[in-house]
């Protein structure tokens, strides 16, 4: 039988698979190159997925590996832990090191973001590395595209990690997150993300990358792309419109949550799967899964750091009875 949280639902079990990094944001407004002083912080889609559903009660576990001899990887692992973290499907390598990037500070629109790394710890996880994780209890996989791109092994390990998913029943998001700069040819990219995603059950992308996929502008040609090929929801974010949602039952559009100032675009599309994951997970409709998104999606929008918006059930609550 599964233990209950203080908010008396069922915690729930998700397995999210990425590559953290160390963060470092510059403390002045300019280009990286002028930037003098940083903050350091966490950062990576995945982790900042389970960070936010750990804040709101449920018990993620998250599969990487970390750099055993760099720094970076024992400031993530400490990290994970001190957020309260299942850490158990981490390991360590001693032959690679942890990712780091650098974001510079900004008044308004997307940072400049500056990456470091290729080759390392987390790109190297294969699929014997998802063979060995158990999951007993678990009842929610949530992956990226982030990982496909690092590496063949790590595409290998999403494929594989999905596959284990659906031999045990187990129900599949997925965030494109796509990003072109870390593919070398645009029409393998948009072959593999599709790949994937048709192989989960809700696919997460937004309005952009969704055009960028199918090639359709529409919001219902995107969500008809991939219910036509097996997917069973489909949740399109449209930015400052809010949210559009389809499945076999219904489809609607979802408002947007109003914030008074935007500080940091980073971040925001892992709150929204926080939103998302969280509510399904607790088993609201498609509808209020996507109005949880929207609303912690804007939170994230509020602050510079990567997940420092993510909220508190508290917080949460605050935020969504103020609507």
């Amino acid at each position: 039988m599964k233990q209950q949280n203080e908010r008396g639902i069922n915690m729930a079990e998700v397995i999210l698979f990425g590559e953290p990094m160390a963060l470092f944001i510059a403390q002045e407004y300019g280009e990286l190159k002028d930037a003098v002083t940083y903050k350091k912080a966490l950062a990576g889609a995945e982790l900042n997925v389970c960070i936010g559903l750990n804040r709101l009660g449920h018990t993620p576990t998250y599969i990487t590996k970390l750099g055993a001899k760099d720094p970076f990887g024992a400031y993530i692992f400490e990290g994970l832990k001190s957020e309260g973290i299942d850490i158990s499907e981490i390991r360590f390598d001693d032959e690679h090191t942890t990712g780091f990037m650098l974001k510079n500070k900004v008044k308004n629109g997307d940072p400049q973001i500056c990456y470091f790394r290729k080759d390392s710890a987390a790109s190297n996880i294969a699929p014997q590395d998802i063979d060995k994780v158990s999951f007993e209890n678990v009842c929610h996989v949530h992956v990226t595209g982030i990982p496909c791109a690092l590496s063949e092994n790590c595409l290998a390990a999403t494929l594989r990690l999905i596959e284990r998913a659906r031999e045990n029943h187990v129900y599949v998001s997925f965030d494109p997150n796509v990003r072109p700069s870390l593919w070398t040819d645009t029409t393998v990219m948009v072959r593999t993300l599709n790949d994937v995603a048709c192989r989960c059950n809700m696919v997460l992308p937004g309005v952009a990358e969704g055009k960028i996929l199918t090639g359709f502008d529409s919001l219902e040609k995107i969500a008809d792309y991939y219910l036509s090929r097996g997917v069973s929801d489909v949740i399109i974010k449209t930015g400052p419109k809010g949210a559009y949602v389809q499945n076999t039952h219904t489809h609607a559009t979802i408002p947007p949550f109003p914030i008074e100032q935007i500080i940091d675009t980073v971040g925001a599309g892992d709150g929204f799967a926080v939103g998302v994951i969280s509510a399904h997970l607790e088993g609201l409709s498609l509808e209020d899964a996507a109005m949880r998104g929207n609303v912690i999606g804007a939170l994230q929008l509020t602050v510079a750091g990567d997940n420092e918006g993510l909220p508190s059930w508290e917080k949460l609550q605050e935020a969504m009875a103020s609507l």
